[in-house]
Order: structure tokens, then sequence, then C-alpha cells
């Protein structure tokens, strides 16, 4: 590792060649790029955007990237960041090794700076402990082509490089990446056909979060006009339960949870020392609270400087009344999570009453869930109290945070069923994702979706990305705004509906949940 800027090497051209004459080149801050053109649309890939944040930068706040020399050839995704070893991220990352950790890649339709095309910037999930650009459900060529918008991917640093309460570094590191890649879009993406008055970030998952967040950010502000929020979950952590948690990773190690001790740790095992805290956190759960029992050891930190307040409470006070939101969830959002712990159809009727008492909100949490969904068995009740707690109402109240402060929200709900895996996963969590960015046969959520795209998952995936695109080109996906009176969400399943939600039965159950920052518990 270095903390130095990278020397040229054969990413380097310094002059064109006649061999290059039909690949698109564009000048940013930093320096010439040339890409390649892919999919009817130019693409540019693994632009630096920041320092490497190794050596002396290592758990520092993002440095803007120096510039270089010649004609960098932007074809290949950088490098990612450190990453646990959920789904085999962590081999992924070994396999591209370097230091720039911190790069975006650019597709634009028109590439110049007098198209002034809408921009959208994604930013990917991955409970903030994995998480790359360059996997291929992320390739923005479709999105890009048949939107008419110019979409951005980037990396950003995840667990405890990220995320870690780490003492002498500043919280919530991974934030300010996003923050620095923003400013970059700010300052370069004219270059490419984009408008930088027209921003639009999204995200899902940690991506969501990660989104809100932005939202609530006084570093952020200005840098975005409209936010979508796909599937945001509640968790935002207090100072006190990050740097617990923390602590119990570097102790993985033999170590303290400082600055001095974890920057001469490598990476791949700072990584995996997260990994091992997160496999057992059940054990601190009268401790850590209700993240024990979901295994999340990384989530934003509400520190009072980076992130001041929740999201929520920013949002009430009007932090996002300047800015227009897109934000919803999957029906069936904790299904996957289930399956992946082995438990889809197994739930006793003991472990729906743990679920209800732990994650419900109110001491009659139970009593309540029962009277609103008599009809259903454990497993429905398991899934129906660990969604609401963890995506789909910190999603809606988002939206209803939003316009009590007389902001501009449109809601939506997935509650198309899958064919992908027998149909056993429904309108899951990550179902989105596909079908927002049009590649469906591609990349791990692909398996939802099915072996053959079916015309349903098209036609589907054309009605979302069209929502997408013209929310981001004019603030308008297509349905009304969301109030409290109507409660309009759109409902995107083979036919498009429009209706009002949450239900009536289960309305002051939904409306009782809150998400403060949580707080380290005795123990």
């Amino acid at each position: 590792m270095t903390d130095t800027a990278p020397e040229p090497s054969e990413s380097f051209v310094s002059e064109p060649s006649e061999s290059f004459a039909s690949e698109p080149e564009v000048r940013v801050a930093g320096g010439a790029l040339r890409g390649s053109r892919e999919g009817g649309v130019a693409v540019f890939r693994g632009i630096p955007f920041a320092e490497p944040p190794v050596g002396a930068l290592r758990f520092a706040a993002p440095r803007p990237v120096r510039g270089w020399d010649g004609v960098l050839r932007a074809t290949a995704y950088g490098p990612p960041p450190p990453q646990g070893g959920h789904f085999g991220m962590d081999a992924l990352a070994r396999d591209t090794a370097g230091d720039d950790w911190l790069t975006v890649n650019v597709w634009s339709p028109e590439p110049g700076p007098g198209a002034a095309l809408p921009v959208m910037v994604w930013i990917q999930g991955g409970a903030y402990s994995i998480g790359m650009s360059g996997l291929p459900e992320y390739d923005g060529s479709r999105l890009s082509r048949d939107g008419g918008v110019v979409v951005v991917t980037f990396n950003y640093r995840v667990g405890l490089e990220g995320f870690g309460q780490i003492e002498g570094a500043p919280a919530n590191r991974g934030l300010l990446d996003q923050v620095a890649a923003l400013e970059w879009v700010r300052d370069n993406i004219r270059a490419f056909g984009g408008d930088p008055d027209r921003v639009t970030v999204f995200g899902q998952s940690a991506g969501a979060g990660s989104v809100a967040a932005l939202l609530a950010m006084p570093r952020a502000a200005g840098l975005f006009g409209r936010a979508v929020a796909q599937s945001v979950p509640g968790t935002y952590f207090s100072p006190e339960l990050a740097a617990d948690i923390a602590a119990a990773c570097a102790a993985e190690l033999g170590l303290a949870p400082t600055v001095g001790d974890l920057s001469q740790v490598d990476p791949v095992r700072l990584s995996a020392a997260g990994d091992a805290v997160g496999a057992k956190m059940d054990r601190w759960a009268d401790r850590w609270g209700p993240i024990g029992l979901r295994a999340i050891p990384f989530s934003p930190v509400v520190d009072g400087d980076v992130l001041p307040v929740t999201p929520w409470q920013a949002l009430a006070e009007g932090a996002g009344r300047g800015v227009d939101l897109l934000v919803g969830h999957t029906r069936d959002e904790t299904r996957l999570l289930t399956a992946l712990d082995g438990l889809l159809g197994q739930i006793t009727a003991e472990q729906a009453e743990t679920a209800l008492n732990v994650f419900g909100p109110g001491r009659d949490a139970a009593r309540r869930y029962r009277g609103a969904f008599p009809g259903a068995g454990p497993d429905e009740l398991y899934e129906l109290v660990g969604s609401d707690w963890l995506f789909r109402m910190p999603s809606l109240h988002l939206a209803l945070a939003q316009t009590a402060a007389g902001g501009r929200a449109h809601v939506y709900e997935l509650t198309w069923s899958a064919p992908g895996m027998g149909g056993a996963l429904g309108a899951c969590h990550g179902l989105d994702v596909p079908l927002v960015f049009g590649n469906l046969d591609r990349g791990q959520p692909a398996v939802l979706i099915g072996e053959s795209p079916f015309p349903d998952a098209e036609e589907l995936s054309a009605r979302m990305r069209a929502a997408w695109t013209a929310f981001a080109a004019h603030g308008d996906p297509g349905w009304p705004a969301y109030d409290d009176e109507q409660r309009l969400v759109r409902l995107f399943d083979t036919r498009p509906a429009v209706a009002a939600y949450p239900e009536e039965a289960s309305r002051l159950i939904w409306q009782d949940h809150t998400f403060p920052a949580l707080p380290l518990l005795g123990g």
C-alpha cells in the first residue's frame, strides 16, 4: 500500500493514436480521459475521485485526487475497497488488487458539455459491510441509453474502514466518501453531458440508508436536488454503540480501536475481524439490542457532526424540504434474509413471539400485530414485524417526515412476486435492483428473476426505469405525491395500480414505529 499518487502506467496513453480516434474522450479537473462505446452509450470506468485512503491517509476523510499527465484510459473498474465475506465479496475484492478504492464510473448517451442531461448517481447497498460499483447488476448502459440520463456509480469505504467508530478518525468515513463523489460530479459531470443542477442520488438498502443520511448532512446540501431511497434500513447508531462494536472488532485482533493500532493492520484482516463479530452478535444482544439479533455490526453513526441527527428528525425539521423524494420498499423485504438464515418455512411460534416483542413498537406489539393480521401464522408474523422494523416502516416514515415539513415525496411498493427460485421469495429485498437497472440476466440478483427473463419482468422493468428517469428529469414519477390523508402509493406489479397505504387495520401499529439513534444498553 502507498499514500502517494499513482504513477502513469499502461492505463495512461500520452498521445491519442489513430486506433483510438473513435473512442470518446473528455477532460475533467484531474486530466484527460479516454473511455469506450458500449451498448449505444459512452462509458468511462475507474476514474479516481479521491486519493487512495491508505498509508498516512488510512481512516482519514477523503482527499481530492491529484491530476495526471497524458490521457487516462478509463476502461476498467477501479479496485473495490476491502470487503466482508458475504456473497463471496472478499474474494472478488482480492481479485482486483490496488489501493485506488475511490473511483467513479460514468455512462452517457451524449458526452459533451452542451447536452445538459439529467444525472443519476447510484449508491450501492451491502449492509454497510460489502459493496462495489463494478458488479454486473450495476452496469448503467441500459438505464442511461433508454432513459436519456447520465448514470454515475462509485466505490466508497465499507465495514470498519468506512463505518467503524475508531478513536482518532472522523466518523462516517463512508458517507464522507459519498460526499466527495458528489462533489466530483458537481465539478466534472458537465464534460460527460450531464447537468450539475439536475443531480438525483439513488440507492438501495444500505445505499438507501446513505441517501437518507445525505439528506440530513450539512456537507451534502446543494449537491443533489432529488433523491430516490429504495428500502431504507432504520439502523443508525449512537456513538457509544458504534464504539462498543468497534472495540469488539479490534479485540478480535488483540488491539484497541484506535488509528494508531488499526492503521497497521492489513485491510483483509480488518474485514475478517468485522465478519467474526457479525457472526456472533447475538452474544451481545443484551448490550447492543435488536441489531444483535439481526447481525448488523455497521451503520451510519449519529455523531453530531458529519451526521448531526437521524434522517427522520432532520427531514421533520425541514432539512429536505427543497429536495424531491421518491421512496419505497418491497412487500416481502426480509423473506430473503430468512432464507439466508435457513429458516424459511420453519419459524416456530416461540420465534415469532420473540420477533414481535423485540422488533414491534411498544410492549403490546405482539397482541396488536395479531389483532391486525388475525390469519397470520408464525412465518408471516415473523416476516411482517421484521420487514416493518428493518425496511418498510423506515421507508414510509421517511416520506411522512418529508411531507410533515412541507416537502414533496412519492411512495411506491414493489409487490411483484418474482418467479426465480420457484417463486419462494416473493417480492423480496433486492428484487428492485435488476428491475431498476434493466439488468435482468446478470449479477447475483438475477437469480430472483429466473434463468430467462419473463415478459412480465421486462415490462415491469421498463415501467420502473421510466418512472425513475422521469423523476430524475422533472420530479414526477407518474403518480400523485404522498400525503397523510389519501396515502396514495404506486404498486409495481404485473398490473400497475395506485392504492392507499398502509391499510387501516394496521395503520395505528405502523404509525408507532420510531427510529432513534440506537443506544448502547447495559449488560
